[in-house]
């Protein structure tokens, strides 16, 4: 009986795979060099930017005095860390800090989705289009002219927002809407939303055009109506995404943002219109408490690091997309 050979298949180049350790993680950088080429640019603005900087920290330490060296300053360890959680000031700007984020948190994220979802649902492909193109133009107004409307807006002499709400007998008398702090948090939610609405709809539209429509073909066949593919389908499909944005903007959460404030804040409601960006500039910078704002800042930075690595932790812990 004659003996049979087995013949082996030949390995092809893409079967053999680099083996572990620095010799595959050279293989692999050496492989997509392309890629690293182009990235070194933004590595270098990274480190420049972001990560030299970071020795200026060591000023929170200090009685930080301009006209002395650097290694000449008087270290003062956590003196002023205790000052700013001592301060009545600091624990008032941190609620305005907090408040605002989570308004514009909360508002951004149900706006932005809801008329993702509206836009999606329209066949009218040219009527779909001038919608689209109205909600992205505040977004490229800047901060300044939007103020300058939003004040115009809300002024008690001719502003047009009082004048429709007599009109509509809902109020008697003109209200001096940002001169009363009580509604300087709806104001700067309201104002976002109609700056922003639009431009941070591209992201959701963008991933609903990945779901398979077949599936929405099978869910019409099945009797199911609008709401319940939207439901079921379209909500389901950009989850994942929707996850990775909530992580990424929890770990901004004190990050409200300077212009809006700075620009609609006045006398009248700074109680309620000074966040921790405009707590900085007055009582650190502009008094020369550099070491002051310094510590702020820290906080900041710290706080957002631990928010981010939490929200990444429970999106682990619940089976969901995390951010890495």
């Amino acid at each position: 009986m004659d003996n049979v050979t087995q013949l082996r298949p030949a390995e092809s180049p893409e079967m053999k795979k680099p083996g572990g350790g620095l010799k595959g993680f050279f293989h692999i950088l050496n492989k997509q060099r392309a890629l690293v080429f182009m990235s070194v640019p933004f590595l270098i603005w990274l480190i420049i930017f972001k990560y030299l900087p970071l020795w200026g920290w060591t000023i929170a330490f200090q009685d930080y005095k301009p006209a002395k060296g650097m290694f000449d300053q008087a270290w003062v360890g956590l003196k002023h860390f205790k000052f700013l959680f001592q301060d009545e000031h600091f624990v008032r700007v941190m609620r305005n800090t907090l408040a605002m984020s989570f308004i514009n948190l909360v508002l951004g994220f149900v706006t932005a989705i809801t008329l993702a979802l509206l836009l999606n649902e329209l066949r009218k492909v040219a009527f779909k289009r001038v919608v689209q193109t109205i909600s992205y133009l505040p977004h490229f107004i800047s901060w300044v002219v939007a103020s300058s409307i939003i004040s115009t807006a809300l002024s008690a002499d001719g502003g047009i927002i009082n004048d429709v709400l007599m009109w509509l007998g809902l109020i008697k008398e003109p209200i001096l809407w940002l001169g009363e702090g009580k509604y300087f948090w709806g104001i700067l939610g309201v104002s976002e939303v109609w700056k922003n609405v639009g431009w941070n709809t591209i992201i959701y539209l963008a991933a609903m055009t990945s779901i398979d429509p077949s599936q929405y073909e099978a869910a019409e066949i099945d009797g199911a109506g609008r709401f319940q593919r939207i439901w079921n389908i379209t909500l389901p499909g950009i989850k994942s995404v929707v996850v990775i944005l909530l992580i990424m903007n929890i770990g901004n959460l004190l990050e409200t943002g300077f212009e809006p404030q700075y620009l609609l804040g006045n006398g009248m409601n700074v109680d309620y219109s000074e966040n921790l960006d405009i707590f900085v500039l007055k009582y650190g910078i502009q008094m020369g408490n550099f070491s002051l704002s310094i510590a702020a800042g820290m906080f900041k930075t710290v706080v957002s690091f631990i928010l981010l690595f939490t929200a990444n932790y429970i999106a682990k812990r619940l089976g969901e997309d995390r951010l890495f």
